[in-house]
């Protein structure tokens, strides 16, 4: 089957599904090696400058690499259960460390943007055996700021140091195999070398249910939330994507890859899936679409090696927007996927008829390994849907007591909680305190995971979101935790509540803004507390827009905060300044959370072009809306 249309296509696949499938990750880029060895795998250039002349690999090289890497890895004392973390930009090295890291045991992606402080801390509840990571080099100074919080790490006994431009001994001043403590310095290039590469040494042999990596989920800031997957999860997910996808990913096809090697989308869809098809993975600086001159060049990048297909966030495609697109040819552009954050319909509908591509809308978390529903390539792609469920994996609405636990399904068209079930499915938290509420009893012999996001499903099996029950706020793509917020904030003397919630951004999709009670006789003015909070997050991304001194906190029947009505705050004012800055003031302005269909928002303003000009504006959020004019 070369692709998925309709519902009625899936289930057939399924039908005709005998379940082999292979065993591991490393059987399933070297299937594709032992098909394919000459065709062009992993292509990298680190600067725009030098796109039309880049660094590539074929198949033989890479999985000859991946083998010699694990190979080094073995050599170093890792097992199957110990745990290779990485923190390293987008570096056809960072494949190796994937993908290598494993077949000799458990590779953890670790965002090398975090603070350094706060790697330390995931290193640790991870305990992590190596940590592979990047050499000093010009502009990047991780190294020097992490190495002295290392010997807080007392699972940590290698560091292996990647340097794209030069020896490390050149760069960091220590031999290849130094000893810095309690743990010993490694040259990865100078590991890898004379490495056998067409045998595990190891003699391992992978089994489906083997652990294959930690991702951290919930946000990447506060206390660490580390998922454990498995090889069935990244093989079953890779292959329903790639079933779904058909021929739209095939020997012969290029994909862009600008999203991050440290998030579950980077790897699977722009790395698992193209290796275990044959295809060739494009990957465009070390910073990908932050990368200087990527989105400007972007259009030049399509014409000149053909991409047929990219990953992207919403504010990808905002940003793809403004970039003109006359005179480049950009034939060979067939998918797009969008995920992470939901598309604004106008935005979709606009970046469509710019471009001619098709943007499959999809949906994921790290916990289903990527990918969850999309819609289908060769079928009707829904606005404002998040599509059909991949093959292999069970998906439905249900609806819980106030307890948790299920109560029955959702009829077609009602919303409840999302859950789904199938061989994609993580393993669960590393921290099993995490797992709680997490597992579902529907009594049916299956495994199922509340997802805790808000959907309904119709008649043709589409599905829609309705909300997040989970209170992440996505900003570009990056999830927040709230608590990492919350928490800085309650170490100031003065603070008694602390809640943080997203705002609709156009650019950023949404930012945190924080709500702050203050204690009967504390004082501190909202400057004061955005300079603290400044100072006590670690993640730059985490820190609050804005921070607002409220009287008293919005609270539920029970005490608890209700952060629905804080949210619907800065929706009401997020709309109301970009309505009043397009020339459109509001005489009224309403935003209506249904529970069946989600958001939906009612204005009123003065004269019809008025009224055209709100349409267009409302267009770009994520929101149903109506507009009428007096």
């Amino acid at each position: 089957m070369n692709g998925i249309a309709s519902l009625a296509d899936l289930l057939a696949l399924e039908s005709e599904n005998d379940g082999l499938l292979p065993n591991s990750t490393y059987e399933m880029i070297g299937a594709a090696a032992r098909t394919h060895p000459d065709a062009p795998a992993l292509s990298f250039f680190p600067r725009i400058e030098d796109h039309a002349r880049p660094e590539v690999w074929n198949y033989e090289t890479l999985f000859s690499r991946i083998t010699a890497t694990a190979n080094f890895l073995h050599e170093l004392g890792v097992g199957a259960d110990d745990v290779v973390a990485f923190a390293l930009p987008n570096l056809p090295q960072t494949h190796l460390a994937v993908w290598g890291g494993q077949a000799a045991g458990i590779a953890f992606a670790i965002n090398p943007m975090l603070e350094p402080a706060a790697i330390a801390e995931l290193l640790a509840a991870g305990e992590a055996k190596v940590l592979i990571t990047l050499a000093p080099v010009p502009g990047m100074d991780l190294w020097s700021r992490l190495q002295p919080l290392l010997g807080r790490v007392s699972s940590l006994e290698h560091v292996v140091l990647v340097d794209p431009v030069r020896q490390v001994a050149e760069v960091a001043g220590v031999a290849p195999s130094g000893t810095r403590g309690r743990f010993s310095v490694h040259d990865f290039a100078q590991g890898l070398r004379g490495q056998p590469v067409d045998r595990l040494v190891s003699g391992r042999v992978i089994r489906p249910g083997d652990q294959s990596s930690y991702f951290c989920t919930g946000g990447t800031t506060g206390a660490p939330k580390i998922a454990m997957r498995t090889h069935a999860n990244e093989v079953a997910n890779a292959w329903s994507i790639g079933q779904f996808l058909g021929d739209g990913i095939s020997a012969g096809t290029t994909l862009f890859c600008g999203l991050p090697l440290f998030h579950v989308n980077g790897v699977l869809v722009t790395g698992l899936l193209p290796f275990s098809r044959g295809a060739h993975v494009l990957i465009g600086t070390p910073s990908g679409f932050r990368g200087d001159g990527v989105i400007k060049h972007f259009w030049e990048l399509v014409e000149h090696h053909r991409i047929n297909f990219f990953s992207g966030v919403p504010t990808v495609y905002a940003a793809l927007m403004q970039q003109p697109t006359q005179g480049r040819d950009l034939s060979s552009l067939a998918y797009g996927l969008c995920g992470a954050a939901p598309m604004p319909v106008e935005l979709l509908r606009s970046f469509q008829e710019l471009t001619g591509l098709k943007i499959l809308e999809g949906y994921g978390l790290t916990e289903g390994t990527c990918v969850s529903t999309c819609n289908p390539p060769l079928g009707e792609r829904r606005f404002g849907s998040i599509g059909l469920r991949v093959p292999l994996q069970a998906m439905k609405g249900v609806m819980l007591d106030d307890k948790g636990a299920y109560v029955r399904d959702c009829a077609v068209g009602e919303a409840g909680v999302l859950a789904i079930s199938g061989p994609n499915v993580f393993a669960g938290y590393r921290d099993p305190d995490q797992d709680r509420g997490l597992w579902l009893d529907l009594d049916d012999g299956r495994r199922w995971m509340n997802t805790g996001d808000l959907g309904r499903q119709d008649a043709d099996g589409y599905f829609y979101l309705t909300g997040r029950k989970k209170e992440l706020i996505i900003r570009g793509g990056h999830n927040i935790d709230p608590a990492s917020i919350e928490e800085s904030l309650h170490r100031h003397p003065a603070v008694q509540i602390a809640a943080a919630v997203g705002r609709p951004d156009l650019h950023a999709g949404e930012l945190p803004v924080a709500y702050v009670q203050l204690k009967p006789d504390g004082h501190a003015t909202e400057d004061e507390l955005l300079s603290f909070a400044r100072d006590q997050i670690t993640e730059r991304a985490a820190i609050p827009k804005a921070i607002r001194l409220v009287a008293a906190m919005p609270l539920t029947g029970v005490g608890k905060i209700f952060k629905p009505e804080l949210r619907q705050r800065e929706i009401v004012d997020a709309l109301r300044v970009a309505l009043h800055d397009a020339g459109a003031p509001t005489s009224r302005l309403e935003v209506i959370n249904d529970p069946r269909s989600g958001i939906h928002v009612e204005v009123a303003v003065v004269g019809g072009t008025a009224a055209g000009v709100a349409r267009k504006v409302l267009g770009r959020f994520p929101f149903r809306f109506e507009v009428s004019w007096i």
